[in-house]
């Protein structure tokens, strides 16, 4: 139970943490993030030069992350995809964590959601800038 629990937690918490990025700088990131996760079994090359070619479908699902939320749900949509063939292969993600692929390829789909969703805050922020509630402004 553990196994499925703990993904969707580091999942949710991987949102909230994305909340506290402002706006203008939270898809960017996301990106990039989404562009590293394409280049995440490149040491282990369990799938030769397969390995090369899903890292460069992500460099590009990636760069078009950078104006798509969609394409970041898709790019980590993909990376589920890759980490269940790591998992049936034997070749984890981490070596020394027999079950990471199973448990990424958990994780990856709760932050898809979010990105489908439009990457947006899970809760209001308040402007700075912005006057405290009952005190006119």
């Amino acid at each position: 139970m553990l196994e499925i629990f703990a993904p969707i937690v580091i999942g949710l918490v991987y949102v909230l943490l994305n909340s506290l990025i402002p706006d203008r700088h939270r898809q960017r990131f996301n990106a990039v993030m989404v562009g590293g996760a394409g280049a995440a079994y490149l040491s282990g090359g369990a799938l030769g030069p397969w390995e090369l070619v899903f890292c460069a479908v992500l460099t590009y699902v990636a760069l078009r992350g950078l104006d798509s939320w969609t394409f970041i749900g898709i790019g980590w949509l993909l990376h589920t995809a890759w980490d269940v063939v790591h998992h049936l292969k034997g070749q984890p993600i981490l070596p020394f964590a027999h079950g990471s692929s199973f448990g990424c390829a958990i994780c990856d789909p709760v932050i898809a959601i979010w990105c489908f969703s439009g990457g947006r805050p899970v809760w209001p922020r308040r402007r700075v800038d912005a006057a405290p509630p009952g005190v006119p402004g």
